[in-house]
């Protein structure tokens, strides 16, 4: 995995420096982690945890995590990579705090992100994103990405008792 840069955007490894501003940005927001897998963090020990995690991973070469970084400030605004792998394919999740919403950014993001996969030789992405949520769909289909189906599941083992209506894409390469 190699960082990545976009017109206003860095995609750079997240570290221990980036927790806090984690915690404070996305990783503790119940409105950002509303259609996640993931509840919002109750403690900055518990962004802690799961960035130790992440940033051992990178040993491992094929880990694609980034850290979303805006070049005009360096302000570190959210995190895209790759969740699991789904019958071969790189399954894509990604979140942003909402104060960068609307802007573009991950649409810019995930794009970055399609193109390094497919130069690194993989065929086929896949991404999914809770119907309700409007402009997760829109970034998704920005990007290229086409309308699979739609599924009715609980939205993770996390959260067992909300269940959603996900729509499935995928891009080919």
């Amino acid at each position: 995995m190699k960082e990545l840069e976009t017109k206003r955007l860095r995609l750079r490894y997240i570290n221990e420096n980036d927790v806090e501003t984690a915690f404070n940005a996305w990783t503790s927001d119940p409105e950002v982690t509303k259609y996640l897998t993931w509840n919002a963090h109750a403690s900055i020990d518990e962004t802690k945890y799961i960035f130790d995690i992440w940033i051992k991973e990178y040993e491992d070469p094929d880990t694609y995590r980034w850290g979303i970084e805006r070049k005009e400030d360096n302000a570190l605004m959210g995190m895209i990579d790759v969740v699991r792998v789904e019958d071969g394919a790189p399954v894509i999740g990604y979140c942003t705090a909402k104060m960068y919403w609307g802007n573009g950014y991950m649409t810019e993001a995930l794009g970055a992100v399609v193109e390094e996969l497919f130069d690194n030789g993989i065929d086929t992405i896949k991404i999914s994103a809770v119907d309700e949520n409007i402009g997760s769909n829109r970034v998704i289909e920005k990007c290229g990405f086409r309308f699979v189906n739609k599924t009715i599941e609980a939205l993770s083992e996390m959260k067992p008792d909300t269940i959603v209506t996900i729509n499935n894409y995928r891009i080919d390469r």
